[in-house]
């Protein structure tokens, strides 16, 4: 008999089915981690309730749309409602941040048939979040971009240099992500494919 084959020997008797010390250990810790993961459900309520802060932000931009509605030449109406719209994009990356991180890393939703919860949650995996994710960013650098343009007579040529610049540094890497994940995932057979 190999010592690979015997079983673990406690008190100089070896008893079958057992487990040493060291798998004890090795169990532990290992519980000890897997349940860390729920510290992870303070910082997502947490992003939850920012929402309000982007809520508020957004009534107080649309307050002073109406009640500076007369005084507004076009330019300051897009630029008021381009910070609505910038609030609304921003306040749709928390939401996706903290419901699909805490599927993906915290616990499974249980999902039921006219819940009314959305079911993609449940369907998103790592790699689409890191896609969606980048893709708002650069929805919400576009709308920045867009705001730099639509006053660029209050903007420093230098700032709007800037502005192009990072929103091309998140297009580029949101392109770069995706040929990557795309390189990295195998590819899928469907019907349609001819394979």
């Amino acid at each position: 008999m190999s010592r690979f084959d015997r079983t673990p020997e406690i008190g100089g008797q070896t008893t079958p089915d057992e487990p040493s010390d060291q798998m004890l250990i090795r169990e532990w810790f290992e519980r000890l981690l897997f349940a860390s993961r729920f510290l992870l459900t303070p910082l997502y309520l947490a992003l939850a309730v920012s929402l309000l802060a982007l809520l508020a932000k957004a009534g107080l931009h649309l307050y002073f749309l109406i009640t500076q509605l007369q005084t507004f030449n076009d330019e300051g109406v897009l630029l008021s409602v381009l910070a609505i719209v910038d609030m609304t994009l921003t306040a749709s990356l928390v939401v996706i941040v903290f419901l699909s991180g805490y599927t993906n890393f915290v616990a499974p939703v249980a999902m039921k048939e006219g819940d009314g919860k959305p079911h993609w949650i449940a369907e998103i995996d790592f790699s689409e979040l890191k896609l969606k994710l980048m893709a708002s960013i650069v929805a919400i650098s576009a709308i920045k971009l867009l705001e730099g343009f639509m006053d660029v007579s209050h903007v420093a040529d230098r700032e709007l240099g800037w502005l192009v610049g990072i929103h091309l540094t998140f297009v580029a890497s949101t392109l770069l992500l995706a040929i990557a994940d795309r390189l990295s995932s195998p590819p899928r057979h469907g019907p349609t494919s001819g394979v």
